[in-house]
C-alpha cells in the first residue's frame, strides 16, 4: 500500500520567499503541520551557497551574494522585517566595495550605480544558512517536514484538497498549496517535466477560475534569463594587489565590457581560512552555448581564466590568475524573471486554496531578492484572513 503524506499546507520550492512565508505562517499558525518540497538538495534557491565537497572549507555564495533593499515606497511590512533580521543578527550592513569596471579598465568606485541606491545587507552566515535560519526561527516544534531532491510533476485539486505527485513516487495531500517556484505554472514545465500540459492548468482547467486564468496567461509571457556561474578556488598565495580586507568586493562590468568579455559581474569573496574565492556571473547566451557544446571542459575553463586576466590587465587592485586554479560551474536553468511581472492581486486564490510568492511578482524588487521577501510577507498577511 503506497504512502500518502498529509498536511495542512504544502510549500513547493525552497528559496528565500518560501522560507520567509513559512516562518511568518508558523508565527500565526503555531500548531499547523506543513511540508516544504524542494527539487534541490538544500534551501536557498538563487540565494545559494556552494559548500564544496572536493575543496573543504570553501563556501562561495554563487547566486545572490547579499540583500539589496530599495524600499523607496517605505513599505512598513518590509522595513519591519528587515529590522527583525538585523535585531536577531541574521544580517548586517554590507560596507563592502561596489565598483564598476569601465572600458578603460580602471577599477573606479561609482556613486550612481543601482546597487548603491538603497541599502545593502550581508548574511552573518552563508546565504543558504540565512534561509535555513529564517525558516527555523519559528519552527520551534519541528512543524515543518522537509522533502529535498523531490520534484513535483503532477497537481490535482479535487474536493477542496490538493493532491501532489513527485518524480520519486511520493504522494502528498494538503488543504492549502503555496507555489514559491513557478515551474509548475509556466510553459517551460512542458519540456523540463516531460509533460504535455502545464501542471496547474491541468489541476484547474481553463474558465474554471478567472484569477488562475489571468495568472497563467500573464506568467507565460514572462521569460527567464539562463545563467552560468563560475566558482574559482584560487591557490593559497592568491590575494589582492592593494590588500583589501573586507569580505566582499563586487565588480560590475559596463555594457561595453560585458558584451566583449561576456561577464556580467565578478565577485571576490574572502573565506574563513583567509583564502580568496572568485565568482563570475554570466548571462551571455553565446558563452552558455559555448559551454554546452564544448566537449573538453578543461579548454573551456582555460578560456574563462584568459578572459579574467585580460579584463583585469594592468589593474592596480586585482592580480592575475596563474591558470591552475580549480573551477566549478553552476548552470542556472531559469534563474531570473524578466519582462511581464505578475500583479500582486493574483497572489492568492481562496476558492482553490492556493497562493504564490517569489520575485516574479510586480512591484519594487521584481527579479530581485527584495521582491521575493516582500511577496512572501504579503502572502502571509493574506493568510491571516483565513483565521
Amino acid at each position: 500500500m503506497e504512502s500518502i503524506f498529509r498536511y495542512e499546507l504544502i510549500i513547493i520550492g525552497g528559496g528565500i520567499s518560501a522560507c520567509v512565508f513559512a516562518s511568518n505562517y508558523l508565527q500565526n499558525n503555531p500548531r499547523s503541520k506543513i511540508a516544504l518540497i524542494e527539487a534541490g538538495r538544500s534551501l536557498g534557491g538563487r540565494s545559494s551557497t556552494r559548500i564544496s565537497r572536493s575543496f573543504r572549507g570553501w563556501e562561495l555564495n554563487h547566486g545572490s551574494p547579499n540583500i539589496n533593499i530599495f524600499n523607496s515606497k517605505k513599505n512598513l511590512l518590509l522595513q519591519n522585517y528587515i529590522d527583525h533580521l538585523l535585531e536577531n543578527k541574521f544580517i548586517k550592513n554590507d560596507d563592502s566595495e561596489y565598483v564598476q569596471i569601465y572600458k578603460k579598465l580602471n577599477l573606479d568606485i561609482i556613486n550612481n550605480f543601482q546597487f548603491l541606491n538603497g541599502h545593502n545587507y550581508i548574511s552573518l552566515f552563508s546565504m543558504s544558512e540565512l534561509s535555513q535560519n529564517i525558516i527555523g526561527f519559528k519552527n520551534l516544534r519541528n512543524q515543518i517536514d522537509f522533502y529535498f531532491n523531490t520534484l513535483i510533476f503532477d497537481l490535482c485539486f479535487d474536493n477542496n484538497e490538493w493532491n501532489l505527485t513527485s518524480k520519486n513516487g511520493y504522494k502528498f495531500k494538503s488543504n492549502y498549496l503555496i507555489c514559491s517556484s513557478n515551474l509548475l505554472l509556466h510553459k517551460r514545465s512542458l519540456k523540463i517535466l516531460g509533460t504535455n500540459e502545464i501542471p496547474l492548468r491541468k489541476a484547474i482547467p481553463a474558465n474554471k477560475n478567472k484569477k488562475i486564468d489571468s495568472l497563467l496567461n500573464l506568467l507565460n509571457q514572462q521569460i527567464f534569463i539562463p545563467r552560468l556561474t563560475f566558482m574559482i578556488y584560487t591557490t593559497q598565495n592568491y590575494s589582492y594587489r592593494d590588500f583589501y580586507t573586507k569580505k566582499y568586493r563586487y565588480c560590475y562590468l559596463d555594457k561595453v565590457l560585458e558584451n566583449k568579455y561576456e561577464f556580467e559581474r565578478v565577485i571576490f569573496q574572502r573565506q574563513n581560512m583567509d583564502r580568496l574565492g572568485i565568482v563570475i556571473h554570466t548571462r551571455s547566451k553565446n558563452l552558455i552555448d559555448s559551454y554546452l557544446n564544448e566537449k573538453n571542459e578543461i579548454i573551456f575553463k582555460q578560456k574563462i581564466i584568459r578572459r579574467f586576466n585580460s579584463l583585469f590587465e594592468n589593474n592596480s587592485s586585482i592580480n592575475y590568475l596563474i591558470g591552475n586554479e580549480n573551477i566549478s560551474i553552476m548552470k542556472w536553468r531559469a534563474s531570473q524573471p524578466s519582462g511581464v511581472a505578475i500583479p500582486l492581486h493574483l497572489q492568492f486564490c481562496r476558492i482553490n486554496r492556493i497562493g504564490f510568492c517569489g520575485d516574479w511578482f510586480d512591484g519594487e524588487g521584481f527579479g530581485r531578492i527584495e521582491g521575493a521577501i516582500l511577496s512572501a510577507l504579503m502572502l502571509a498577511e493574506k493568510f491571516k484572513t483565513l483565521n
